[in-house]
């Protein structure tokens, strides 16, 4: 019962300091133009998580102008509607949109409008006078993208290089289909273009706002998966070079309070649905709080013994690089999860829990095992890229150096 109180605690923890991880992010801001039924609905739903134009609170701030947002979601989008109606409306419109930049532009960059979509459907193959006039005005105010949903066939791509011959004042034009489009019972077109209109966009934000728009998109999780890496590698190479003081079995869970900042930054950065129950899962298949205890007596028994003079240390401690080692699986095998994981909520699937904890469990012995040889040649995250990982040689001779010394020092 006090194991399971102390995990308990812990997934509190976790997800508490996740709540604050998405707080310290300035939102990404977005405002999506178009005429109803172009698809503005089903490109939002499909490169952004949570399915926002179905489940977001969508709160009118003009007569035809609504702010979507959710908890959780550190996006804002604005959303148009009526564009098709008469002249007269299409001046209210245009006048609501741009007054509602010109005073979110008082906010700064984490109030203002990042980005505008404008979303044209390609089957339609043509662009009113009105639009291009509102669509070069816009451009005068915020950053715009011209999407052209529902991409289907040639005439398409014809209208595309109509549109860019138009040499408009944008940053682009994207072709997409933002979900499958089935033809027949055994034929459909594929999704496509979401990806070349994330890349784009990644492109023109501010770089304040890139973080909240990595945790909101859903179209690339190898980007939030590298993005994770990265950090948590610096995050260990912070930890390996802080020192070398050794850390009794007794006492590991000191560990732990690092443990927690590691897992809720990198939830923070995948931006997933995790509840209780699914960390609590992920917890437990490391040994709860006990995590750091376990991992400990993994590397002694599989690894020390293998370390000349090593043996010898008495009661077995927790080196500054074990440490680091522990710190490497932990989080290597969090990040593997968490993008299984994304992907299944990306296709509406969502894991069945046994399954996840068994699958961190394996994760994490097959993480310490790649960690387990403390080798000069040996970079603790071997299979992440270069750019993200490189512990400089003077790193690893400082470490092999204290370490010979403790190691003989214990011995005589």
């Amino acid at each position: 019962m006090k194991n399971l109180d102390k995990n308990f605690n812990m997934v509190q923890d976790i997800l508490k300091k996740t709540e604050e991880e998405l707080k310290k992010m300035n939102p990404v801001n977005i405002m999506v133009v178009g005429k109803t039924g172009v698809g503005k609905s089903t490109l939002i739903n499909n490169l952004f998580r949570e399915n926002l134009a179905l489940t977001g609170i969508g709160r009118p701030i003009t007569k035809h102008l609504r702010r979507i947002s959710k908890d959780g979601v550190p996006l804002v989008l604005y959303d148009t509607r009526g564009l098709e109606l008469s002249l007269e409306v299409q001046k209210e419109i245009k006048s609501e949109i741009f007054d509602t930049i010109k005073e979110k532009k008082k906010l700064g960059v984490q109030g203002e409008i990042h980005l505008a979509y404008y979303c044209i459907n390609a089957n339609s193959s043509r662009i009113e006078p009105t639009e291009l006039e509102l669509i070069t005005e816009l451009s005068e105010k915020v950053p715009v993208v011209i999407v052209l949903t529902q991409s289907i066939g040639e005439p398409a791509a014809t209208f595309k290089t109509y549109i860019e011959n138009l040499n408009l004042p944008i940053y682009g034009v994207v072709s997409l289909m933002a979900e499958s489009f089935k033809l027949t019972e055994e034929m459909s077109i594929p999704a496509f273009g979401l990806k070349e209109l994330l890349e784009l966009s990644f492109e023109i934000i501010p770089e304040e706002a890139k973080k909240a728009f990595n945790n909101a998109q859903q179209v690339d999780i190898a980007r939030k998966a590298n993005s994770a890496r990265s950090w948590a590698t610096r995050y260990i190479a912070t930890s390996f070079g802080v020192g070398f003081l050794p850390i009794p079995f007794s006492d590991a869970s000191v560990l732990v309070p690092m443990q927690v900042t590691l897992l809720a930054h990198i939830t923070a950065i995948f931006g997933i649905s995790m509840d209780k129950a699914t960390i609590a899962s992920l917890v437990a298949a490391i040994g709860g709080t006990g995590g750091a205890t376990f991992a400990g007596r993994y590397i002694v028994s599989n690894v020390i013994k293998m370390i000349p003079g090593a043996g010898t240390i008495v009661g077995g401690l927790i080196s500054g690089t074990t440490a680091s080692i522990i710190t490497t699986a932990l989080s290597m095998s969090y990040i593997e999860v968490l993008a299984i994981i994304a992907a299944g909520e990306k296709d509406g699937k969502y894991p069945d829990l046994k399954n996840i904890e068994q699958l961190m469990k394996e994760k994490f012995q097959e993480r310490l095992k790649k960690g387990a040889k403390i080798d000069k040649k040996l970079d603790l995250t071997t299979d992440l890229s270069k750019e993200n990982l490189e512990l400089d040689d003077a790193k690893k001779d400082h470490f092999l150096s204290k370490f010979k010394r403790f190691t003989k020092r214990k011995k005589s």
